[in-house]
């Protein structure tokens, strides 16, 4: 089963230094069919004006995974980190117990575009943690951004869940084997391709289940990334 969340569908808000499209039900925008894939509860596609950002606010008990895909964003939290975030780097903040964060757009011309990632934990209350490193992704082959046990090299995150990010040229094939007693999403982060013959265009998102290969073909040239979630 492939379920096509096409970008438009998305929820959508313009708070004028803040655009965004939510993926899943978020803040002012509830959909009772779009509350999250499994243990993914969050995809959000946010635009940030130059000079502006997300004063300090509080999580609690949630994997948050911000991928830059353009720009720059400044991350401060209360553990006392306070790094820059720019393409081609993962940050992972385990919210755990609680954890006060801010986030802001320090270039006075460009917007800041990113994607913020949510995943349930699979314990609650553990001790809030982050981590960034630069993890770009594969060119023409699936790179592991994100995974419980840190293979690879990748980001740790408290689930049993992993996160692939490739970018294809134009005319690509490339497969993803799978699991089908597992859920998979699929988030085209930008560009055009068909996934086992379903059309996806740049913020297209789809909802799998019981599927055993996945099989991309670049129409151009695009950026994917790949959920593999439990059951």
């Amino acid at each position: 089963m492939i379920k096509l969340r096409p970008s438009a569908s998305r929820g959508f808000a313009d708070h004028g230094w803040l655009v965004a499209r939510h993926s899943f039900s978020f803040a002012d925008y509830f959909d009772p069919a779009e509350k999250g894939w499994g243990v993914l509860r969050v995809i959000n596609e946010d635009r940030v004006a130059p000079g502006r950002g997300f004063g300090k606010h509080g999580h609690r008990d949630m994997e948050i995974i911000t991928y830059v895909i353009a720009g720059v964003l400044e991350h401060r939290d209360s553990l006392g980190n306070g790094e820059l975030i720019r393409p081609g780097e993962v940050q992972r903040m385990s919210a755990g117990s609680g954890i006060r964060h801010s986030e802001f757009n320090p270039s006075q011309s460009e917007t800041t575009h990113l994607l913020q990632i949510w995943i349930e934990p699979r314990e609650l209350g553990i001790a809030p943690g982050y981590e960034q490193q630069p993890l770009a992704p594969a060119r023409n082959a699936w790179r592991l951004i994100a995974s419980p046990d840190a293979a690879q090299g990748s980001t740790l995150i408290h689930q049993d869940a992993r996160i692939y990010a490739t970018q294809l040229d134009p005319g690509t094939d490339l497969d993803f084997q799978l699991d089908p007693q597992r859920l998979s999403y699929v988030h085209l982060v930008r560009g055009r391709l068909t996934l086992n013959g379903v059309e996806m265009s740049s913020g297209d998102g789809a909802k799998i289940a019981t599927e055993s290969l996945l099989h991309f073909i670049a129409a151009e040239d695009s950026e994917i990334l790949l959920f593999d979630l439990p059951g």
